[in-house]
């Protein structure tokens, strides 16, 4: 399973910005993400993202 951009809008809705990759790994394991999100989020190449869209565009590379 692929997880999408819309998936990951609803999922990360919510969040307070900047976030850096460690408080994103620990949101997704407190409210259910899958093992595919944990496995993307810990493979994200920068260690803070200061908005949505910069964290959008950091995810796109994974997929």
């Amino acid at each position: 399973m692929t997880v999408t951009g819309v998936q990951w809008q609803e999922f990360l809705a919510g969040l307070d910005y900047p976030v850096s990759r460690e408080d994103l790994v620990r949101w997704c394991q407190e409210n259910g993400g899958s093992t595919e999100m944990l496995q993307m989020l810990r493979a994200l190449p920068a260690e803070e993202f200061a908005s949505p869209a910069e964290l959008g565009a950091a995810l796109n590379t994974l997929a």
